[in-house]
Protein backbone atom coordinates (compact mmCIF):
# COMPACT_ATOMS: atom_id res chain seq x y z
CA UNK A 1 0.00 0.00 0.00
CA UNK A 2 1.74 3.17 -1.18
CA UNK A 3 1.28 6.20 1.04
CA UNK A 4 2.68 9.74 0.90
CA UNK A 5 5.52 8.51 3.12
CA UNK A 6 6.84 6.60 0.08
CA UNK A 7 7.36 9.83 -1.88
CA UNK A 8 9.46 12.95 -1.55
CA UNK A 9 7.43 15.92 -2.78
CA UNK A 10 10.33 18.38 -3.18
CA UNK A 11 9.60 20.63 -6.19
CA UNK A 12 6.48 18.51 -6.89
CA UNK A 13 2.86 19.53 -7.11
CA UNK A 14 0.60 17.08 -5.27
CA UNK A 15 -2.92 16.80 -6.67
CA UNK A 16 -4.88 15.81 -3.56
CA UNK A 17 -8.47 14.58 -3.45
CA UNK A 18 -9.64 15.74 -0.03
CA UNK A 19 -13.10 15.43 1.47
CA UNK A 20 -14.01 18.99 2.44
CA UNK A 21 -17.74 18.29 2.24
CA UNK A 22 -18.23 20.13 5.53
CA UNK A 23 -21.43 21.54 7.09
CA UNK A 24 -22.05 25.28 6.68
CA UNK A 25 -24.49 27.52 8.53
CA UNK A 26 -26.76 30.20 7.01
CA UNK A 27 -23.82 32.60 6.90
CA UNK A 28 -21.72 30.01 5.02
CA UNK A 29 -19.43 29.49 8.01
CA UNK A 30 -18.03 26.00 8.67
CA UNK A 31 -19.78 24.48 11.72
CA UNK A 32 -17.63 21.32 11.99
CA UNK A 33 -14.08 21.32 10.63
CA UNK A 34 -13.25 17.67 11.47
CA UNK A 35 -12.73 16.73 7.83
CA UNK A 36 -10.36 19.65 7.27
CA UNK A 37 -8.44 18.77 10.46
CA UNK A 38 -8.23 15.17 9.22
CA UNK A 39 -6.44 16.22 6.01
CA UNK A 40 -3.95 18.49 7.77
CA UNK A 41 -1.09 16.03 8.34
CA UNK A 42 -1.09 14.97 4.67
CA UNK A 43 -0.94 18.58 3.47
CA UNK A 44 1.76 19.55 6.00
CA UNK A 45 3.96 16.56 5.03
CA UNK A 46 3.93 17.64 1.39
CA UNK A 47 4.67 21.29 2.20
CA UNK A 48 7.49 20.31 4.58
CA UNK A 49 9.03 18.16 1.83
CA UNK A 50 9.23 21.32 -0.27
CA UNK A 51 6.25 20.68 -2.51
CA UNK A 52 2.93 22.41 -3.17
CA UNK A 53 -0.67 21.21 -2.86
CA UNK A 54 -3.56 21.41 -5.30
CA UNK A 55 -6.70 20.48 -3.33
CA UNK A 56 -9.85 19.22 -5.01
CA UNK A 57 -13.14 18.40 -3.29
CA UNK A 58 -16.88 18.48 -3.66
CA UNK A 59 -19.35 20.25 -1.38
CA UNK A 60 -22.99 19.20 -1.14
CA UNK A 61 -25.06 18.07 -4.10
CA UNK A 62 -25.22 21.01 -6.48
CA UNK A 63 -27.08 20.77 -9.77
CA UNK A 64 -24.51 22.62 -11.87
CA UNK A 65 -22.84 25.84 -10.71
CA UNK A 66 -24.47 27.11 -7.51
CA UNK A 67 -22.86 29.87 -5.42
CA UNK A 68 -24.12 28.44 -2.14
CA UNK A 69 -22.02 25.30 -2.73
CA UNK A 70 -18.87 27.23 -3.64
CA UNK A 71 -15.69 26.11 -1.88
CA UNK A 72 -14.75 29.80 -1.69
CA UNK A 73 -16.81 29.78 1.55
CA UNK A 74 -14.31 27.50 3.28
CA UNK A 75 -11.02 29.11 2.18
CA UNK A 76 -10.59 31.05 5.44
CA UNK A 77 -11.32 27.99 7.59
CA UNK A 78 -8.89 25.79 5.60
CA UNK A 79 -6.21 28.52 5.88
CA UNK A 80 -6.82 28.75 9.64
CA UNK A 81 -6.64 24.97 10.21
CA UNK A 82 -3.56 24.38 8.04
CA UNK A 83 -1.80 27.56 9.15
CA UNK A 84 -1.05 28.64 5.57
CA UNK A 85 -3.03 31.19 3.51
CA UNK A 86 -4.85 29.10 0.90
CA UNK A 87 -5.28 30.38 -2.66
CA UNK A 88 -8.51 29.75 -4.56
CA UNK A 89 -9.45 29.43 -8.22
CA UNK A 90 -13.09 29.58 -9.33
CA UNK A 91 -13.10 26.41 -11.45
CA UNK A 92 -11.42 23.00 -11.30
CA UNK A 93 -10.45 22.53 -14.97
CA UNK A 94 -9.55 24.80 -17.88
CA UNK A 95 -6.99 27.44 -18.81
CA UNK A 96 -7.44 29.69 -15.76
CA UNK A 97 -6.94 26.71 -13.44
CA UNK A 98 -3.87 25.46 -15.31
CA UNK A 99 -2.38 28.96 -15.10
CA UNK A 100 -3.04 29.17 -11.35
CA UNK A 101 -1.36 25.78 -10.88
CA UNK A 102 1.62 26.81 -13.06
CA UNK A 103 2.12 29.87 -10.83
CA UNK A 104 1.94 27.85 -7.61
CA UNK A 105 5.23 27.96 -5.68
CA UNK A 106 6.65 25.36 -3.31
CA UNK A 107 5.01 25.69 0.12
CA UNK A 108 1.76 27.04 -1.34
CA UNK A 109 -1.76 25.58 -1.40
CA UNK A 110 -4.39 26.06 -4.09
CA UNK A 111 -8.01 25.03 -3.53
CA UNK A 112 -10.04 24.32 -6.67
CA UNK A 113 -13.73 25.12 -7.04
CA UNK A 114 -16.37 22.42 -6.32
CA UNK A 115 -15.79 19.39 -8.57
CA UNK A 116 -19.51 18.71 -8.72
CA UNK A 117 -20.19 21.95 -10.57
CA UNK A 118 -19.26 19.69 -13.51
CA UNK A 119 -21.61 16.74 -14.18
CA UNK A 120 -18.60 14.84 -15.53
CA UNK A 121 -17.27 14.39 -11.98
CA UNK A 122 -20.08 12.09 -10.79
CA UNK A 123 -20.29 10.47 -14.24
CA UNK A 124 -16.66 9.33 -13.87
CA UNK A 125 -15.86 10.98 -17.21
CA UNK A 126 -12.41 10.02 -18.47
CA UNK A 127 -11.73 13.22 -20.44
CA UNK A 128 -12.63 15.32 -17.36
CA UNK A 129 -10.34 13.14 -15.21
CA UNK A 130 -7.53 13.64 -17.73
CA UNK A 131 -7.97 17.43 -17.46
CA UNK A 132 -7.69 17.15 -13.68
CA UNK A 133 -4.58 14.99 -14.02
CA UNK A 134 -2.70 17.89 -15.67
CA UNK A 135 -2.82 19.76 -12.37
CA UNK A 136 -0.28 17.69 -10.44
CA UNK A 137 2.86 15.52 -10.59
CA UNK A 138 1.71 13.01 -7.97
CA UNK A 139 -1.90 12.04 -7.22
CA UNK A 140 -2.86 11.62 -3.56
CA UNK A 141 -6.25 10.28 -2.50
CA UNK A 142 -7.04 11.29 1.07
CA UNK A 143 -10.85 11.29 0.82
CA UNK A 144 -12.27 8.22 2.53
CA UNK A 145 -15.76 9.75 2.57
CA UNK A 146 -15.94 9.47 -1.24
CA UNK A 147 -13.80 6.35 -1.75
CA UNK A 148 -16.93 4.26 -2.45
CA UNK A 149 -17.82 6.44 -5.45
CA UNK A 150 -16.40 5.74 -8.90
CA UNK A 151 -16.11 9.46 -9.63
CA UNK A 152 -13.60 11.17 -11.94
CA UNK A 153 -11.54 12.64 -9.07
CA UNK A 154 -11.53 9.50 -6.90
CA UNK A 155 -11.30 6.48 -9.18
CA UNK A 156 -10.65 7.58 -12.77
CA UNK A 157 -7.92 10.21 -12.42
CA UNK A 158 -5.54 7.70 -10.79
CA UNK A 159 -4.97 5.89 -14.10
CA UNK A 160 -3.11 8.95 -15.41
CA UNK A 161 -0.53 8.51 -12.62
CA UNK A 162 0.52 4.86 -13.11
CA UNK A 163 3.63 5.11 -10.87
CA UNK A 164 2.89 8.30 -8.99
CA UNK A 165 -0.24 7.73 -6.94
CA UNK A 166 -0.68 7.03 -3.25
CA UNK A 167 -2.88 7.31 -0.18
CA UNK A 168 -2.75 10.27 2.19
CA UNK A 169 -2.38 9.72 5.94
CA UNK A 170 -6.12 9.82 6.60
CA UNK A 171 -7.14 7.29 3.96
CA UNK A 172 -4.26 4.97 4.91
CA UNK A 173 -5.40 5.09 8.57
CA UNK A 174 -9.01 4.35 7.58
CA UNK A 175 -7.93 1.30 5.55
CA UNK A 176 -5.68 0.03 8.37
CA UNK A 177 -8.39 0.52 11.03
CA UNK A 178 -11.07 -1.35 9.09
CA UNK A 179 -8.59 -4.08 8.18
CA UNK A 180 -7.65 -4.38 11.85
CA UNK A 181 -11.28 -5.01 12.78
CA UNK A 182 -12.20 -7.31 9.90
CA UNK A 183 -9.01 -9.25 9.21
CA UNK A 184 -6.35 -8.77 11.88
CA UNK A 185 -8.35 -8.43 15.06
CA UNK A 186 -7.49 -9.59 18.51
CA UNK A 187 -10.28 -11.79 19.84
CA UNK A 188 -12.92 -11.68 21.20
CA UNK A 189 -14.35 -9.31 18.57
CA UNK A 190 -17.56 -7.37 19.17
CA UNK A 191 -19.67 -5.47 16.66
CA UNK A 192 -22.36 -3.10 17.92
CA UNK A 193 -24.91 -2.36 15.21
CA UNK A 194 -27.60 0.18 15.96
CA UNK A 195 -29.81 2.42 13.89
CA UNK A 196 -33.38 2.24 12.73
CA UNK A 197 -33.50 -0.40 10.00
CA UNK A 198 -32.33 -3.96 9.56
CA UNK A 199 -32.57 -3.47 5.79
CA UNK A 200 -29.73 -0.93 5.75
CA UNK A 201 -27.42 -3.25 7.73
CA UNK A 202 -28.20 -6.70 6.27
CA UNK A 203 -25.09 -6.98 4.12
CA UNK A 204 -22.91 -5.66 6.95
CA UNK A 205 -24.31 -8.27 9.35
CA UNK A 206 -23.86 -11.07 6.80
CA UNK A 207 -20.25 -10.08 6.09
CA UNK A 208 -19.15 -9.65 9.70
CA UNK A 209 -20.70 -12.83 11.12
CA UNK A 210 -17.55 -14.65 10.03
CA UNK A 211 -15.32 -12.11 11.77
CA UNK A 212 -16.96 -11.47 15.16
CA UNK A 213 -17.61 -13.40 18.36
CA UNK A 214 -20.33 -11.10 19.71
CA UNK A 215 -22.94 -8.93 18.02
CA UNK A 216 -24.99 -6.36 19.94
CA UNK A 217 -28.11 -5.27 18.06
CA UNK A 218 -29.64 -2.01 19.25
CA UNK A 219 -31.71 0.93 18.11
CA UNK A 220 -34.85 0.55 16.02
CA UNK A 221 -33.54 -2.66 14.45
CA UNK A 222 -34.22 -4.39 17.76
CA UNK A 223 -37.96 -4.51 17.21
CA UNK A 224 -37.88 -6.39 13.91
CA UNK A 225 -35.91 -9.14 15.70
CA UNK A 226 -38.23 -9.08 18.72
CA UNK A 227 -41.46 -9.21 16.69
CA UNK A 228 -39.99 -12.00 14.56
CA UNK A 229 -39.53 -14.01 17.76
CA UNK A 230 -43.12 -13.47 18.83
CA UNK A 231 -42.68 -10.38 20.98
CA UNK A 232 -45.13 -7.49 21.20
CA UNK A 233 -43.50 -4.22 20.08
CA UNK A 234 -46.38 -1.74 20.50
CA UNK A 235 -45.85 1.30 18.25
CA UNK A 236 -42.11 0.73 17.93
CA UNK A 237 -40.50 1.04 14.50
CA UNK A 238 -40.53 -2.38 12.84
CA UNK A 239 -39.89 -3.76 9.35
CA UNK A 240 -42.51 -6.48 9.09
CA UNK A 241 -41.20 -7.58 5.69
CA UNK A 242 -37.74 -8.25 7.21
CA UNK A 243 -38.85 -10.55 10.04
CA UNK A 244 -37.95 -13.75 8.17
CA UNK A 245 -34.56 -12.26 7.46
CA UNK A 246 -34.07 -11.44 11.15
CA UNK A 247 -34.76 -15.09 12.05
CA UNK A 248 -32.34 -16.20 9.33
CA UNK A 249 -29.62 -13.95 10.79
CA UNK A 250 -30.19 -15.46 14.25
CA UNK A 251 -29.88 -18.98 12.77
CA UNK A 252 -26.70 -18.11 10.85
CA UNK A 253 -25.15 -16.56 13.95
CA UNK A 254 -25.94 -19.69 15.97
CA UNK A 255 -24.36 -21.90 13.31
CA UNK A 256 -21.22 -19.75 13.34
CA UNK A 257 -21.04 -19.62 17.15
CA UNK A 258 -21.61 -15.86 17.24
CA UNK A 259 -23.43 -14.69 20.35
CA UNK A 260 -26.14 -12.16 19.53
CA UNK A 261 -27.17 -9.75 22.27
CA UNK A 262 -30.50 -7.95 21.90
CA UNK A 263 -32.00 -5.56 24.49
CA UNK A 264 -34.13 -7.31 27.12
CA UNK A 265 -35.80 -4.09 28.25
CA UNK A 266 -36.37 -0.67 26.74
CA UNK A 267 -37.24 2.88 27.68
CA UNK A 268 -40.71 3.11 26.12
CA UNK A 269 -42.56 6.36 25.45
CA UNK A 270 -46.19 7.16 24.63
CA UNK A 271 -45.07 9.53 21.83
CA UNK A 272 -41.96 10.21 19.73
CA UNK A 273 -41.17 13.26 21.81
CA UNK A 274 -38.48 14.24 24.31
CA UNK A 275 -41.19 15.24 26.82
CA UNK A 276 -43.34 12.14 26.39
CA UNK A 277 -44.27 9.94 29.33
CA UNK A 278 -41.84 7.04 29.71
CA UNK A 279 -41.71 3.65 31.37
CA UNK A 280 -39.27 0.74 31.41
CA UNK A 281 -40.85 -2.12 29.48
CA UNK A 282 -39.90 -5.74 28.87
CA UNK A 283 -38.77 -5.80 25.24
CA UNK A 284 -41.06 -8.76 24.51
CA UNK A 285 -44.12 -6.99 25.93
CA UNK A 286 -44.20 -3.30 25.00
CA UNK A 287 -47.73 -2.02 25.68
CA UNK A 288 -50.02 -0.94 22.84
CA UNK A 289 -49.55 2.72 21.83
CA UNK A 290 -46.06 2.80 23.41
CA UNK A 291 -42.76 2.70 21.50
CA UNK A 292 -39.25 1.69 22.49
CA UNK A 293 -36.84 4.63 22.07
CA UNK A 294 -33.76 3.56 24.07
CA UNK A 295 -32.15 0.52 25.68
CA UNK A 296 -33.25 -0.14 29.26
CA UNK A 297 -31.12 -0.62 32.42
CA UNK A 298 -30.97 -4.45 32.32
CA UNK A 299 -29.93 -4.36 28.67
CA UNK A 300 -27.16 -1.88 29.46
CA UNK A 301 -25.85 -4.06 32.28
CA UNK A 302 -25.71 -7.00 29.84
CA UNK A 303 -23.98 -4.91 27.19
CA UNK A 304 -21.39 -3.64 29.67
CA UNK A 305 -20.45 -7.22 30.50
CA UNK A 306 -20.02 -8.06 26.81
CA UNK A 307 -17.96 -4.94 26.01
CA UNK A 308 -15.64 -5.61 28.98
CA UNK A 309 -14.61 -9.02 27.70
CA UNK A 310 -13.83 -7.95 24.11
CA UNK A 311 -10.46 -6.91 22.66
CA UNK A 312 -11.69 -5.47 19.34
CA UNK A 313 -14.86 -3.36 19.13
CA UNK A 314 -16.66 -1.97 16.11
CA UNK A 315 -19.46 0.51 16.85
CA UNK A 316 -21.86 1.43 14.06
CA UNK A 317 -25.12 3.08 15.07
CA UNK A 318 -26.66 4.40 18.31
CA UNK A 319 -28.71 2.41 20.84
CA UNK A 320 -31.57 4.88 20.95
CA UNK A 321 -32.91 8.20 19.71
CA UNK A 322 -29.86 10.00 21.15
CA UNK A 323 -30.86 13.32 19.55
CA UNK A 324 -33.47 13.59 22.31
CA UNK A 325 -31.98 13.91 25.79
CA UNK A 326 -34.56 11.57 27.32
CA UNK A 327 -33.45 8.73 25.03
CA UNK A 328 -29.69 9.32 24.90
CA UNK A 329 -28.73 7.45 28.08
CA UNK A 330 -28.16 4.10 26.37
CA UNK A 331 -25.87 5.53 23.72
CA UNK A 332 -23.92 7.52 26.35
CA UNK A 333 -23.60 4.45 28.57
CA UNK A 334 -22.29 2.41 25.63
CA UNK A 335 -19.75 5.15 24.90
CA UNK A 336 -18.55 4.94 28.51
CA UNK A 337 -18.21 1.15 28.33
CA UNK A 338 -16.20 1.37 25.10
CA UNK A 339 -14.07 4.17 26.58
CA UNK A 340 -13.19 1.91 29.55
CA UNK A 341 -12.46 -1.08 27.32
CA UNK A 342 -10.18 1.09 25.16
CA UNK A 343 -8.30 2.28 28.26
CA UNK A 344 -7.82 -1.40 29.12
CA UNK A 345 -6.21 -2.13 25.77
CA UNK A 346 -9.08 -2.90 23.40
CA UNK A 347 -9.03 -1.48 19.85
CA UNK A 348 -12.25 0.46 19.19
CA UNK A 349 -13.42 1.73 15.81
CA UNK A 350 -16.47 3.98 15.48
CA UNK A 351 -17.97 4.54 12.05
CA UNK A 352 -21.19 5.39 10.26
CA UNK A 353 -22.98 8.74 10.35
CA UNK A 354 -25.10 8.57 13.49
CA UNK A 355 -22.56 6.88 15.76
CA UNK A 356 -19.91 9.42 14.70
CA UNK A 357 -22.36 12.25 15.48
CA UNK A 358 -23.05 10.65 18.86
CA UNK A 359 -19.41 10.20 19.88
CA UNK A 360 -18.70 13.82 18.95
CA UNK A 361 -21.77 15.14 20.74
CA UNK A 362 -21.02 13.25 23.96
CA UNK A 363 -17.24 13.77 23.99
CA UNK A 364 -16.04 10.27 23.15
CA UNK A 365 -14.14 11.12 19.95
CA UNK A 366 -10.77 11.19 21.76
CA UNK A 367 -11.60 8.20 23.95
CA UNK A 368 -11.89 5.54 21.26
CA UNK A 369 -9.05 4.22 19.07
CA UNK A 370 -10.36 5.60 15.80
CA UNK A 371 -13.37 7.51 14.48
CA UNK A 372 -14.00 6.95 10.78
CA UNK A 373 -14.70 9.99 8.59
CA UNK A 374 -16.80 8.18 5.98
CA UNK A 375 -20.38 6.96 6.50
CA UNK A 376 -21.25 5.22 3.23
CA UNK A 377 -17.64 4.24 2.55
CA UNK A 378 -17.34 2.70 6.00
CA UNK A 379 -20.53 0.67 5.55
CA UNK A 380 -19.44 -0.61 2.14
CA UNK A 381 -16.04 -1.60 3.57
CA UNK A 382 -17.81 -3.53 6.33
CA UNK A 383 -19.98 -5.18 3.68
CA UNK A 384 -16.76 -6.52 2.17
CA UNK A 385 -16.96 -4.42 -0.99
CA UNK A 386 -13.85 -3.18 -2.78
CA UNK A 387 -14.08 0.61 -2.86
CA UNK A 388 -13.30 2.14 -6.29
CA UNK A 389 -11.23 5.01 -4.86
CA UNK A 390 -9.02 2.57 -2.95
CA UNK A 391 -8.82 0.03 -5.75
CA UNK A 392 -7.64 2.76 -8.16
CA UNK A 393 -4.53 3.38 -6.02
CA UNK A 394 -3.78 -0.28 -5.31
CA UNK A 395 -4.01 -1.42 -8.94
Amino acid sequence: MKTINDFNFEDKKALIRVDFNVPLNDEFKVTDDTRIQSAKSTIIKILEDGGSCVLMSHLGRPKGVDEKFSLQHIVDKVSEVIGVQVKFVNDCVGASVEEAVANLKNGEILLLENLRFHGEEKAGDKAFAEQLSKLGDIYVNDAFGTAHRAHASTAVVAQFFPEKKCFGHLLAKEIESIDKVLNNSEKPVLAVLGGAKVSSKITVIENILDKVDHLIIGGGMTFTFIKAQGGKVGDSICEDDKMDLALEILEKAKAKNVQIHIPVDVVAANAFDNNAETQIADVMAIPDNWQGLDAGPKSLANFEEVVNQCKTILWNGPLGVFEMESFAKGTIALGNYIDNATKNGAFSLVGGGDSVAAVKQFGFADKVSYVSTGGGAMLESLEGKVLPGIDAILN
